[in-house]
């Protein structure tokens, strides 16, 4: 793996470099079969990411090539909000103790995780992981991963992630694993 410098940036700082982060986007799925789908867009990701900012518990891990200061990926996520459509059509498919820790603010939600397609399958992914996780307060963490998109699909549950059901984030989504990972794993 190469040497990496990570940062956290809260989301004030996260806004000063929005502009970095959509260009990681739109390299990364500049891709099939996210190329022309409009839920992937440039534009979409964009309005996604800057309404997350406001989010509670938002925050965005970086990481920068140390040689040359290219950002080759980060991390962002936000506390999850325990009356999420897509947490609450998971019903009892959710562990007990995630539903009473959802309501208790204490699941932390990773929304997005990417690395630039030049630098993929070197650990970086797992590295920004393990760091944003590591500084989050919430002892629970989730997330969605489309259910054909390889290798992230496969690599979540090697690191401790249990898939919990299926879900859409929207009509026009594709479908997504949502995957949970328990304190201390």
């Amino acid at each position: 793996m190469p040497q990496l410098d990570l940062s956290r940036h809260t989301p004030a700082a996260s806004k000063a470099i929005a502009d970095d982060l959509v260009d990681v986007y739109s390299e990364v799925y500049d891709a099939e079969p996210y190329r022309g789908d409009p839920f992937f867009s440039t534009n979409t990701y964009a309005d996604r990411i800057h309404a997350a900012f406001d989010m509670p518990g938002f925050e965005v891990v970086t990481a920068h090539l140390a040689d040359t200061g290219q950002l080759v990926g980060y991390v962002h996520g936000v506390t999850l909000a325990a009356d999420k459509p897509w947490w609450v059509s998971l019903g009892d498919q959710r562990p007990g103790e995630a539903q009473a820790a959802a309501e208790a603010e204490q699941v932390f939600w990773l929304r997005e995780l990417m690395v630039l397609p030049a630098f993929g399958n070197r650990g970086i992914g797992r590295s920004l992981h393990d760091a944003m996780v590591a500084g989050r307060s919430e002892p629970w963490t989730t997330l969605t991963c489309i259910t054909d998109n390889e290798p992230a699909r496969s690599a979540y549950p090697r690191w401790g992630y249990q898939v919990t059901g299926q879900i859409k984030h929207a009509p026009e989504s594709p479908l997504y694993d949502a995957m949970i990972l328990p304190p201390g794993l």
